[in-house]
């Protein structure tokens, strides 16, 4: 079928969107192969859902065009949901049905086929089998996040999409959700997941960057660090606490955070940033320089941006 043919799962270009006078995404460019899990980042208002929405035929832009699963996003919207997951941020199930009872509505929802048996494999793939006759609304989040992937993958979709599945998740919940994420990649799946996370940022194939309803940047996570430019110096001992506060807006230096017990500085000129640092001398502090982390290019990519131009 033509949905078939393409080897981009996703292809757009010039995405516009807007809700009265405001702008939400402003020409949106993104082209994504199939069978590899993409994260979609960017800060709270970036645009991310509303260019999810556009991509899965939920809204329809003002201007651009493109094709989703090779389809086309304006004109074959219905084609494209059919084969398409997408979990909302929003756990939006039935709280007072259970696991399986949910499972058992979506899929005549879907009108598969053996519903009995469809549902019996999808629980028993989620693991959720041991808890399918309690109610949605006495799980855990985790449980809540896992019977949703259920739900939104029990038609064997082509493209997944994901809208910050994972907030408020533990950590053990979000491992085991991103093993089953990468499990149904390696089974041909696209997977586009927009995330808070860093870490799990880095578990991606590709990502993209969105500030201002723009692609920033977009690309394998160690190539997005490279060509940020960015270097990053580290400082650890006992003294570290007090040198935030003396190294903000220092000659060199862009970005200051804490990792843990150390001190990240970042910015373009590693020259400078030493030397400002030797200017400070500083007792019961070791410095040295790090690899650049996710965070510490996207905190410097969303600097650059500067403010929000859209009218929101």
């Amino acid at each position: 079928m033509r949905g078939e043919t393409s080897e981009l799962a996703i292809d757009v270009r010039g995405l516009v969107k807007r809700f009265g006078d405001k702008t939400a995404v402003n020409g949106v460019d993104i082209q994504m192969p199939r069978g590899r899990v993409w994260g979609f980042l960017g800060p709270n208002g970036s645009g991310k859902t509303t260019t999810i929405r556009l991509i899965c035929g939920l809204l329809v832009a003002n201007e651009g065009e493109g094709q989703c699963l090779g389809f086309d996003i304006r004109k074959d919207a219905v084609k494209i949901r059919a084969q398409t997951g997408y979990m909302t941020q929003k756990f939006s199930f039935w709280g007072d049905l259970t696991i399986r009872e949910n499972l058992e509505f979506v899929a005549r929802l879907y009108q598969l086929p053996d519903i009995a048996t469809t549902v019996d494999e999808t629980l028993s793939t989620l693991g959720l089998l041991d808890r399918q006759h309690q109610l949605a609304d006495a799980l855990s989040g985790g449980w809540k996040q896992r019977m949703a992937l259920a739900a939104v993958t029990m038609h064997a979709p082509n493209l997944l999409l994901l809208d910050e599945p994972t907030a408020g998740v533990d950590p053990q919940a979000r491992r085991e959700f991103w093993d089953e994420i990468h499990r149904l990649s390696t089974a041909g799946m696209t997977v586009l997941v927009s995330t808070h996370y860093m870490d799990e940022a880095e578990r991606c194939d590709e990502i993209v960057y969105l500030a201002h309803g723009q692609v920033v940047t977009s690309g394998h996570v160690d190539t997005i660090i490279a060509q940020s430019g960015l270097a990053t110096m580290r400082a650890e001992g006992a003294g570290v606490r007090r040198l935030a506060p003396l190294l903000e807006g220092r000659a060199g230096i862009e970005h200051v955070a804490f990792f843990g017990s150390a001190l990240h500085i970042s910015g373009t000129d590693l020259p400078l940033m030493q030397q400002t640092i030797s200017q400070l001398g500083e007792q019961g502090v070791q410095w040295h320089s790090v690899r650049p982390s996710l965070e510490d290019t996207f905190i410097a990519l969303m600097g650059r941006t500067g403010a929000d131009p859209r009218n929101l």
